[in-house]
């Protein structure tokens, strides 16, 4: 039996099978998801929820004249396998790969770079604007998640497109809620009366003739339409779409093509901004990932018979260590509380929630509103501890400023993934937490080189300080301790690795574990490396500095940031004219996705890279 998959290359390939073939298509594309990214490690549970709506998409609309924008984008698998990238899957995540999120410089298909949640809705309203400036004629489509509607800017977007009419169509993939057969079949029903091309005549017909009614007829007018806002209240779900300003259609079973296909013709008939509500299950097809949708989210390489990860292994992650450390500070400080924007079980808080379910608030994706509620906890002798990702607590830089910083609040930054965390690619990598929390007043920040530190620096930011402080630390494992690591943290002071009279080696956080490895094999070179743990990244330990360089005059500072995104300028600063340094960093650009090792490697991390460049920058 030929493969339907392998008749498909583009999107008008679909356009030669029946819709049952289609149905068989979805299945094929699903055997085939599970078994690329069971070996590339990936987003999984998303896409095989998408199957069926990333089909009917395409078959629906034009994506070449017509514009698609994926929120978040780590479910567009389906999207890339449907243009023209499917014998690259494969290499999905991987360097020099696809990436799994839309890029813009992939494929015409992709109109928008994505990787955070929440945009969808405000960037389709730029190129719907910038269409109708221009009197151009295509759809523009907006599909987004019932999680990134949790998201305030999403809700700030639908506002504006309520408000100003603007022709699009926002299509809520909710997979958090079940298909209740006979609501939506009520559902469907009244949607496709209400987008019958007859029904929107004759409703216009008849609102006209009303208002040209003498005295009675805008009452009339009024009074119906109060009757049918009534009615739909209760019996359509989700009515506050309507109340924004949008056409809401749905819900819609969003694993039957037939029926999605026949939702999308009628609402590109509608002048209107319109929200299409279609229902799916996260993880269908795969019973691993529809039983725990969340564990099957994101995935290493898995066993596709067992569900089983490959690369499984039973050491502790930072996150783990995090969540285990706050547990036993919380038990004898019931001042402490964790607050999580939808990230629970990636920034390892699972523990605390079963221990302290009243002391942990998980806001969903709401970074902002995250930090402005922790400083609201602080104002009143709470002390939050707020978990997030380095890239996404980006998204409330403005509330760290003015909510947290400003007002001198004891809330501490649990700043997860700092510094590289590879196959996520530009939108994820931790690269400018240093650079943006340092330059805040009353800020502090530190950076943990093992679990020791980690467990050390919680308890202090915890326990024996009082202002606005932050722990950035990697993804991934703790190398063995590192020297030094069990000394007490004291503000303000870094620790002494390895002591040496040659050259100084200054690093913190992750970036100790390569100085070290660079310093051991600088001795097999006979030179003696003295390697600085600053810890604290601000206030930074210029005493420590002064005196390590005073005594070797020259000066290595490696720094897991972009150029100008860390602390870089604050050390070069206090030097003493006569030292010789240079510096390791990333360069000016954003980081492309891709195994963290190599990484590092392509860019001259690795140890072996650093001793080549001391010895030929400084001649020993």
């Amino acid at each position: 039996m030929n493969s339907l998959l392998d008749k498909v290359n583009w999107p008008e390939d679909l356009h030669q099978f029946t819709y049952k073939e289609m149905q068989s298509l979805s299945e094929e594309i699903r055997e085939f998801l599970i078994d690329t990214v069971s070996k590339t490690g990936g987003h999984l549970a998303s896409n095989l929820g998408v199957v069926e709506l990333s089909i009917a998409l395409h078959y629906a609309f034009d994506l070449k004249k017509d514009k698609l924008i994926w929120d978040v984008g780590h479910q567009s698998y389906i999207h890339k396998i449907l243009t023209g990238r499917k014998d690259k899957m494969n290499t999905i995540r991987q360097m020099d790969g696809l990436s799994g999120f839309p890029k813009r410089e992939e494929s015409e298909y992709d109109v928008f770079d994505t990787g955070h949640s929440s945009t969808s809705i405000s960037a389709a309203i730029g190129i719907a604007r910038a269409r109708d400036l221009q009197a151009e004629d295509y759809n523009v489509l907006a599909v987004i998640g019932d999680g990134a509607m949790t998201g305030g800017m999403s809700f700030e977007a639908l506002n504006d497109v309520g408000k100003n009419n603007t022709k699009l169509i926002v299509i809520l993939n909710d997979n958090g809620m079940s298909i209740s057969e006979n609501v939506g079949g009520l559902s469907t029903h009244l949607s496709k009366k209400r987008t019958n091309s007859g029904y929107l005549n004759t409703k216009k017909d008849i609102e006209n003739i009303l208002v040209k009614m003498p005295k009675f007829g805008k009452y009339i007018k009024a009074f119906l339409r109060r009757v049918k806002e009534g009615i739909k209240k209760m019996i359509l779900p989700n009515m506050i779409f309507e109340e924004l300003g949008l056409t809401y259609l749905g819900p819609i079973n969003g694993h039957d093509i037939v029926e999605l296909v026949d939702v999308f013709e009628r609402a590109k008939r509608i002048k209107e901004p319109v929200l299409i509500h279609v229902c799916t299950k996260k993880g269908m097809g795969y019973e691993f990932a529809e039983q725990n949708p969340d564990e099957y989210h994101g995935v290493s390489a898995f066993n596709v018979e067992t569900g089983k990860s490959l690369n499984k292994t039973n050491s502790l992650s930072y996150s783990d260590m995090f969540g285990k450390k706050l547990c036993d500070i919380a038990q004898g400080n019931d001042k402490v509380v964790a607050i999580s924007a939808a990230m629970i079980d990636g920034t390892g808080l699972c523990e605390f929630k079963e221990k302290f379910p009243n002391r942990i608030f998980d806001v969903g994706i709401a970074e902002q509103h995250a930090v402005t509620m922790a400083g609201g906890f602080a104002v009143n002798g709470i002390i939050p501890v707020v978990a997030l990702y380095s890239s996404f607590l980006q998204r409330a830089y403005d509330q760290v400023v003015h909510d947290i910083a400003t007002q001198n609040l004891h809330v501490v930054f649990a700043v997860d993934r700092a510094g590289i965390v590879g196959n996520d690619g530009e939108t994820h990598q931790g690269v400018f937490d240093s650079g943006f929390l340092t330059q805040l007043p009353n800020m502090t920040v530190m950076a943990p080189a093992d679990y020791n530190e980690l467990n050390s620096m919680l308890d202090f930011a915890i326990n024996r300080f009082n202002a606005p402080i932050a722990i950035r630390y990697p993804r991934g494992s703790s190398p063995a301790s590192i020297p030094n690591s069990t000394k007490e943290i004291e503000l303000g002071k870094g620790v002494i690795v390895n002591e040496g009279n040659d050259i100084t080696i200054i690093a913190y956080g992750k970036m100790i574990e390569i100085a070290v490895d660079t310093a051991n094999k600088l001795k097999n070179n006979n030179i003696n490396a003295e390697v600085i743990n600053l810890r604290f990244l601000k206030p930074l330990d210029a005493e420590l500095v002064l005196k390590s360089v005073n005594k070797t005059k020259k000066v290595l500072i490696i720094e897991e940031n972009c150029v100008g995104a860390g602390i870089l300028n604050n050390i070069i600063s206090i030097l003493p004219r006569e030292a010789e340094y240079f510096t390791k960093t990333f360069p000016d650009i954003f980081i492309k996705h891709g195994n963290t090792v190599n990484i590092y490697k392509k860019y001259g991390f690795d140890s072996d890279s650093i001793v080549k460049e001391i010895k030929g920058k400084f001649g020993i």
